[in-house]
């Protein structure tokens, strides 16, 4: 049996940080999806324009005996820009926040301290802006944007953005990769 688990975050457009994690050792589902907003149900229309407040965010399923959220966490905070508020590349607009939704006081405690030792070593050229959160309602995306980078591997937008993130987290996280 399994030691399953919740991890959520949200780094920008979901298309592009979903294959980032289903890669991954450990990871048993990524589920896209739509989270720490103010409306019920919210789908890709309504938090386009950014005014129902969601992020759009994946939801990962992982086995903690194969991967721990720690592990997780560092990924996330690599894979993407953690220092642009409401932004990554040109993704622009609250629904592409960086955000961590813990589940427990233990994944609070560990994303606080990971954003502090990357604030402290200097990783980037700027401080983390990345929201910690609790738990919130998550909200499925529609089918259509489940595993969206593997239906679709030649859209543009997956070639120029998604694959590349994927990538790097595959070269430096070889030993990770499934």
């Amino acid at each position: 049996m399994s030691n399953e688990q919740i991890a959520i975050f949200a780094g920008g457009c979901f298309w592009c940080t979903e294959p980032v994690f289903s890669q991954l050792k450990g990871v048993i589902k990524v589920e896209s999806g739509y989270i720490g907003g103010h409306t019920e149900n919210p789908t890709y229309k309504t938090i386009c324009n950014g005014d129902t407040g969601h992020a759009e965010g994946i939801r990962i399923t992982f086995d903690a005996d194969l991967i721990s959220f720690e592990t997780l966490l560092e990924v996330f905070l690599v894979s993407h820009d953690p220092t642009t508020p409401n932004r990554q590349g040109n993704d622009i607009g609250t629904q592409y926040r960086s955000a961590v939704f813990c589940q427990n006081d233990a994944q609070m405690e560990l994303t606080v301290n990971m954003i502090n030792t990357f604030n402290q070593a200097g990783i980037y050229d700027a401080p983390i802006v990345t929201e910690v959160n609790g738990a919130s309602t998550f909200y499925p995306a529609e089918d259509y944007h489940q595993y969206y980078f593997a239906k679709n591997p030649g859209n543009p937008y997956c070639m120029a953005v998604a694959a590349p993130k994927a990538a790097k987290i595959r070269a430096k996280y070889a030993a990770l990769i499934k």
